[in-house]
């Protein structure tokens, strides 16, 4: 594979969609062709997958949970991400196997290497060039999602101390894989956090 796949971590509310937006627009400006998709979704069955555990409002329980991302990361990866890379694109994602490891892995407190191992397996062990972990405390992330004025999914509705398992995972994953990460404090503004993201990205271009 000869493209860059670039994925977007954080709790939620931390600007991951503004940002991926932002990074998409600079490299199409730069002349690269800009896959930009998302996790859980991407795909018309990961679009019912993500309706499933997002949006279900009755009990999944956590090994559940984490084989319905895993299958809609294994059809995403095989039919949009390693496509797109084959050609030389930019994938711009937003979560990908970070995500579980550190909701379903941290977050539902199972075994997050066998989490991990999970989404490894789905993917045939496919990991981002580059992983930009937007970290906000948790307090400010829920006041971001309640300035918003939108019903809560199944995932932001959990309370603080899910919020706080998950964003020291993260924090976690990224002292573990430092080449990998770009840690990127989410409380600064749009602008300079973008810089940011442009200058890690920027050394991974050919």
């Amino acid at each position: 594979m000869t493209g860059l796949f670039v994925t977007f971590e954080g709790g939620d509310g931390v600007g991951k969609s503004t940002q991926a937006a932002l990074l998409q627009e600079w490299l199409q400006g730069r002349g690269r062709e800009v896959v930009r998709t998302r996790e859980p979704g991407g795909t018309d069955v990961g679009e019912r997958i993500r309706d499933i555990v997002l949006h279900y409002r009755g009990h999944v329980d956590p090994r559940a949970e984490a084989l319905l991302y895993a299958a809609d990361r294994a059809h995403h990866v095989a039919t949009i991400v390693r496509p797109a890379l084959a050609r030389d694109a930019v994938v711009i994602q937003d979560r990908y196997l970070d995500s579980s490891v550190a909701y379903q892995g941290v977050g539902r407190v199972l075994d997050a290497d066998e989490v991990r191992g999970l989404s490894l397996w789905a993917t045939g062990g496919l990991l981002p060039d580059v992983t930009v972990l937007l970290d906000l405390d948790e307090a400010s992330a829920r006041h971001r999602l309640e300035a918003d004025d939108k019903p809560f999914d199944r995932l932001e509705a959990e309370k603080a101390d899910f919020h706080a398992r998950v964003r020291a995972a993260f924090l976690a994953l990224a002292s573990a894989e430092p080449g990998r990460f770009l840690v990127v404090d989410a409380a600064q503004p749009i602008d300079e956090i973008a810089a940011q993201v442009r200058t890690r990205v920027a050394e991974r271009l050919t």
